[in-house]
């Protein structure tokens, strides 16, 4: 298959050209018109498909639910958001809940069913502090205990990924350690880690932090807390909910620009309420509730759980409304995510070689198309 478009996005720039694409993947690329096209999209961008590493479920499925059809549900549904793979994401739970999880995905992962590419499981907790704990379930936060971990990375066949723990809680930074030593991202989250904590957390191999500004201590000039570890640290990855309820936009901008281009990751943290109307449902096994607004709420609280964000809507505001430039939006969905999961040299990217995940997007951010590893799914 030939596709072209007079705005592709290679080398940070719109240029002119078109994509051989065979098998799933890019097989080269030429100038505009060098080949006679199957699919020409006119003047409609085409972008690297989205990459999001915290999606804990949608259109009424939890990652926690363990449930094929379900998630098949959801990697069947979110290309028409634009993204093309995913982590799904558990919530704190007890042992045999987490287990059943992870076995779950693996199952899926393996029959390898048309649409968004599962890339691994994001571990959300259970290794938190209680006193930034946010929505996660207090009764089965524990503390790190590798004997533990490697029992759910067995069930997990080692496509755990990516964690979200409180390194403070971490003794010695065993866990942190062994984890980013066995191929696993540390990412410091639902942390009341102190600023000298959270660079010691990092020293000993973390190397990202989850949903920064919520579920963390908060900067304050005098105690920067893991909050301004976030934009201090340049080399070390930052998620970022852009639903504009979690994070007021100029922080949005904030983070994104002390970080720079290359750093800064965006998530919808979207839960099995993404697709529903709003509504009581179930997080780790307590009520919440999706308000009037986009985002769920755990029951008669204002305490955010998650959203209903759709990715494409978040790609948009990180342009429209925190005003990034369109360089620092594209690589936060799509090569930082990458290159932090160590699978950029086959996504993030439109290059030979490259997996054909692409999105084929108007100019008023409405998606025409998106290819999963060559196919289209809309």
């Amino acid at each position: 298959m030939i596709i072209q478009s007079k705005r592709i996005w290679i080398a940070s720039q719109f240029i002119r050209a078109q994509l051989k694409i065979e098998n799933g993947k890019i097989l080269a690329v030429y100038p505009y018109q060098t080949l006679s096209a199957d699919i020409d999209v006119g003047n409609d961008r085409i972008i690297p498909g989205f990459i999001d590493v915290h999606v804990h479920g949608a259109y009424g499925f939890d990652t926690n639910d363990a449930t094929e059809e379900g998630l098949i549900k959801v990697l069947q549904g979110i290309p028409s958001e634009g993204i093309t793979s995913f982590l799904p994401t558990t919530v704190t739970q007890s042992e045999e809940v987490l287990t059943a999880a992870l076995k779950n995905v693996v199952k899926v992962a393996k029959q390898k069913p048309a649409g968004a590419e599962i890339l691994g499981v994001h571990f959300e907790g259970p290794y938190l502090n209680v006193e930034y704990k946010g929505a996660q379930p207090q009764e089965h936060i524990v503390a790190p205990d590798i004997g533990q971990f490697q029992r759910y990375q067995v069930a997990a066949q080692g496509m755990i990924k990516l964690i979200t723990m409180a390194v403070e809680k971490d003794e010695d930074h065993r866990l942190t350690r062994y984890l980013s030593q066995n191929g696993v991202v540390v990412s410091m989250g639902h942390s009341g880690a102190t600023y000298d904590q959270a660079i010691m957390g990092i020293a000993n191999g973390a190397m990202s932090m989850t949903h920064v500004f919520n579920g963390m201590s908060r900067f304050s000039h005098r105690d920067p807390a893991l909050t301004g570890a976030a934009m201090r640290t340049r080399d070390v990855y930052g998620e970022i909910i852009t639903d504009g309820n979690h994070v007021h936009w100029a922080a949005v901008n904030t983070l994104m620009m002390s970080k720079g281009k290359d750093h800064n990751i965006m998530i919808t943290d979207a839960l099995c309420t993404k697709g529903c109307a709003p509504g009581e449902f179930e997080l780790g096994g307590h009520r919440i509730e999706v308000k009037e607004n986009g985002s769920a709420y755990l029951y008669g609280t204002n305490t955010l759980a998650g959203s209903t964000l759709r990715f494409i809507d978040g790609f948009r505001n990180l342009i429209e409304k925190a005003e990034v430039p369109f360089e620092y939006a594209v690589n936060a969905c799509t090569l930082n995510p990458a290159r932090m999961l160590r699978v950029d040299d086959r996504k993030g990217r439109i290059a030979a070689g490259f997996d054909a995940d692409l999105v084929v997007l108007s100019d008023d951010y409405q998606i025409r198309q998106t290819y999963c590893l060559g196919k289209a799914m809309l």
